[in-house]
């Protein structure tokens, strides 16, 4: 089927939270940087190929070996506790043809520095205290040799269920941006970096010709030749990219604002379909000890944005039983079978109905099924990325909406802010980028006069100002202004 797809692209998938989706994204971004093709379709759409490492000698010895502490403990030489690691990984290690350990001896100077920088690596993985199968578990991406795709339980094949596309998805959406060249140096000059420090420590658990790559990947889809959802992310990331942020630190912002702009993009898209001339809102409340106006507008707004995605389906299925084609198929003789082909071309649906031989039931059943696999991953985004990045929250209340966390309001002044600028200005401005409402006169504009209360408002703006204020962020001056400023702020 392809409804969803065909509204917001092949593909966004729930299950694959914005780490996943920024991990997946480096994939793609430096195989093709390899290419000598970077951000470049090369003026072919949606015909992204590409092969991602599979890197099954570091991910065994991270994840797939526990026997390390016990051997470590339990032998006193050093030659014993390689001899007797190496035989048991020989036939524990998973997805490996012929699994040989023995450059590890070459590659350090003791069995107890290998325990050492492996359990360090370890630590420092993504995902190493969940419960997800070990193949599913990530190195941080200190660099190149740290990046490879997600397998399934036998290491052999990628099974799609955290690597969905969504970040091929993204990846796209930077290849048709105004400021590309700009975003893939600053991307570039960053993982570089990476190359000659932590990388390097990552290297040593691999072999030196470790050419496990997967089959070819393809098949992404994005609809739009452009749309300002991509121009807005790039320009986020290049300004982030630009600061004076030191080392990986840059990377937990750049995962924030990639979940927030392709939840905006989701949003934004369903309010296009639906035929919605008003901009996107998503009134924040800063949480305060008791219920206010601010939480319960911030509650209704957030489920009528968590309705968007699905009546979006339901619109794309309408304007096919609407459109000129179906309406002059259904006043025809075998208008059954001509239905049928026009939902073949549009949604690619319609081979294996067994229901009656009526074009009203067969442009129901798919209504019925869109929806049902809508629920089952799409549906999901607004809310699970929502919450992972730290925009929507139960803090406080049994109902969800938007709260930001102080790691998410970081990233929105760090992606905003140059040097300092008014508070009033910066929420004007996350207004107007993001549709994110703070303060009072931004409320004005967006609600009904008997959602507003400009108290409430204002009290909110005054929690976020001690907010910023607690986080460094925010300094109020003699004259009698707040600016936020940016420590992270370089003159380019």
């Amino acid at each position: 089927m392809w409804v969803d797809e065909a509204i917001w692209g092949h593909r966004l998938y729930d299950e694959q939270l914005p780490w996943f989706v920024f991990l997946e994204f480096l994939n793609v971004f430096t195989h093709e940087d390899d290419k000598g093709r970077a951000f470049d379709e090369q003026g072919k759409p949606n015909e992204l190929k590409y092969r991602a490492a599979h890197r099954l000698y570091l991910r065994n010895i991270l994840f797939n070996n526990p026997h390390l502490p016990e051997i470590r403990l339990s032998y006193p030489s050093d030659s014993n506790r390689w001899d007797e690691w190496m035989r048991r990984m020989k036939s524990a290690a998973t997805g490996l043809n012929h699994p040989e350990f023995g450059f590890l001896k070459d590659h350090f100077h003791s069995f107890d520095d290998f325990c050492e920088v492996a359990s360090l690596v370890r630590s420092t993985s993504l995902e190493v205290n969940s419960n997800k199968r070990w193949t599913s578990k990530f190195v941080f991406p200190y660099g190149r040799d740290c990046l490879y795709e997600d397998l399934d339980n036998n290491a052999s094949t990628n099974d799609r269920r955290f690597f969905g596309r969504t970040g091929e998805l993204l990846y796209l959406m930077l290849c048709r941006t105004h400021c590309k060249r700009e975003l893939m140096a600053a991307l570039k000059g960053r993982l570089a970096k990476a190359d000659k420090t932590w990388n390097s420590v990552i290297r040593c658990l691999q072999p030196t010709s470790d050419e496990d790559m997967s089959n070819e990947r393809a098949n992404a889809f994005l609809p739009y030749a452009n749309h300002p959802c991509f121009d807005d992310l790039a320009d986020d990331w290049l300004a982030t990219l630009r600061l004076n942020i030191p080392g990986f630190d840059v990377f937990p912002h750049l995962v924030n604002l990639a979940g927030l702009h392709l939840l905006k993009y989701q949003l934004s898209v369903s309010r296009q379909l639906l035929g919605l001339s008003t901009p996107l809102n998503l009134l924040c409340e800063m949480v305060a000890p008791k219920k206010t106006l601010v939480r319960e507008v911030s509650c209704d707004l957030y489920q009528s944005n968590n309705l968007l995605p699905a009546q979006a389906v339901e619109t794309f299925i309408t304007n096919i039983e609407q459109s000129d084609d179906w309406q002059r198929a259904i006043a025809e003789s075998g208008a059954f079978e001509k239905c049928r082909r026009i939902l073949k071309e549009k949604a690619r649906w319609g081979e294996d109905y067994d229901g009656s031989s009526d074009a009203g039931e067969l442009i129901s059943r798919l209504r019925q099924d869109a929806m049902k696999r809508h629920r089952q991953h799409v549906a999901n985004i607004h809310r699970n990325y929502g919450r992972e990045i730290g925009l929507v929250s139960k803090r406080g209340t049994v109902k969800l909406r938007y709260a930001p966390t102080d790691a998410l309001l970081k990233t929105l002044l760090f992606a905003n802010v140059e040097k300092r600028i008014e508070l009033h200005q910066f929420l004007a401005r996350l207004h107007f980028r993001y549709g994110l409402v703070f303060g009072d006169k931004e409320a004005e504009q967006v609600l009904s006069k008997d959602e507003f209360d400009k108290k409430a408002f204002q009290g909110n703006s005054r929690r976020l100002e001690q907010r910023l204020g607690s986080l460094g962020l925010l300094r109020r001056l003699s004259d009698g202004c707040a600016y936020v400023v940016n420590p992270h702020h370089a003159e380019v």
